[in-house]
């Protein structure tokens, strides 16, 4: 038996560095760690200065993070900022870049140099922060004391854990207003906050937001951290006459797959235990920090087969970051049952909610032509825009690309964004 569990090994040279990198450290994970694999992706900035860097006032702008404390005792939100050295009296409202469920701002590496540039450019500020409770901002308790078939009540108070200690961060930065650009479930929280807030909102920007249609735009629970099959088979370039299309990813799995008929038992089984642990409020980041040294292959083969576009020395950086902010204390995570049903629909969807919106207020929908992000969602939130009186209301679709446009894509991505922050 012992040999055949060898056998069955990769032979040491064929282990990701990544995963014994992370290895090597499982156990002695802490936010030291956590800054320093922030950093190394943070590196990538050309204008980016450490605490322990000297500053160059010759540089047009300077990237900086820091932890902004709000008014709570133990509770701060970590920030990148990327400030021009020559701001101007003419320059936009302040970027602010919020990411997805259980991510962080790292994941932004490869959008930050061209917004770094922008910034330099336009003399205007550029923020990335981490949701309270995410990334390394405070991992304070999470908890929802509406009813549980209190729908509205849940709804309200999981939003305002997010929006409202991003409302204070506003204040306490001194921005009048910003221009939003959120991702997957940053995005859905971005919408929240420009309805509670609307005169503080300048622009959205919505990367492949989740929570907007009404029906399921997946039969798979919490997508953010399950391998995307589909996604996979789906990411390479299109053919030059194939033209990109709304089909949801589900479609494109029903099409593939014909499981046997003696697989369906089972499958229902599983489905009902997803269900049921989603609604207890079970996190998917749980089950890597109790995989004790199994936990940084759970996350390596994540990072390797969502994120297959990237060079070795990104995905092992993006690796090591993952790693050590899942294994922070469990915090904000716990909020995803309580806006989102199984299958990842909001309870509330954002469709029935965008005509609520300030009515001169610029929203960009921004999807991948394989995102299994629904983009008809965005569509008919742009039509019920225009129908409440807005005509600012538009969608994009990124081609070569999925649920992480920003990095599947990174190029035409990082364009249009650029040309939405100079409309």
């Amino acid at each position: 038996m012992e040999s055949k569990i060898h056998d069955a090994l990769p032979p040491a040279r064929e282990i990701p560095e990544a995963f014994t990198a992370s290895l090597r450290s499982w156990f002695h994970v802490n936010e030291k760690q956590r800054a320093i694999s922030e950093e190394r992706l943070l590196r990538r900035i050309p204008f980016f200065r450490s605490v322990h860097s000297e500053t160059d006032l010759n540089a047009p702008a300077t990237a900086t993070i820091s932890r902004v404390q709000l008014d709570a005792p133990n509770r701060y939100l970590n920030t990148l900022s990327i400030n021009p050295t020559s701001p101007s009296a003419s320059a936009p409202p302040p970027t602010v870049l919020l990411h997805g469920y259980g991510a962080g701002l790292g994941f932004f590496f490869h959008n930050f140099p061209p917004l770094a540039n922008w910034a330099a450019n336009r003399g205007a500020s550029v923020y990335a922060v981490d949701w309270l409770g995410m990334g390394r901002s405070a991992r304070v308790p999470f908890a929802v004391k509406a009813k549980k078939d209190d729908i509205p009540a849940r709804v309200s108070e999981a939003e305002s854990f997010f929006i409202d200690s991003l409302e204070e961060w506003r204040t306490k930065m001194g921005l009048k207003s910003m221009t939003i650009v959120g991702h997957s479930l940053g995005a859905y929280l971005s919408v929240a906050y420009a309805l509670k807030y609307p005169e503080r909102v300048h622009k959205l920007i919505l990367l492949s937001p989740a929570g907007v249609p009404h029906n399921p735009n997946t039969e798979d629970p919490e997508r953010e951290l399950q391998d995307n099959e589909a996604e996979i088979q789906h990411s390479q370039p299109l053919a030059p006459k194939e033209k990109p299309t709304f089909q949801r990813a589900t479609d494109r799995r029903s099409e593939k797959a014909n499981p046997a008929s003696d697989k369906k038992p089972a499958e229902s089984k599983s489905r009902r235990l997803f269900h049921y642990l989603w609604d207890e409020g079970w996190s998917p980041f749980q089950v890597v920090r109790s995989a004790v040294f199994w936990g940084p292959l759970l996350i390596g083969k994540y990072t390797s087969r969502r994120f297959n576009g990237l060079s070795p020395e990104d995905t092992r950086d993006l690796h090591d970051y993952i790693t050590n902010i899942t294994l922070a204390k469990g915090s904000g995570e716990y909020c995803i049952s309580h806006l989102l049903g199984f299958g990842a629909h909001a309870h509330l969807p954002l469709v029935d909610r965008v005509h609520a919106l300030r009515k001169d207020m610029p929203v960009t929908f921004m999807y991948g032509d394989h995102d299994w992000m629904d983009p008809r969602g965005g569509k008919e939130s742009v039509d019920r825009m225009k129908a409440a009186g807005n005509p600012n209301g538009k969608l994009k679709i990124v081609q070569d690309a999925g649920h992480h446009l920003y990095l599947d894509n990174k190029e035409q991505t990082n364009k249009l964004l650029i040309e939405e922050l100079d409309r």
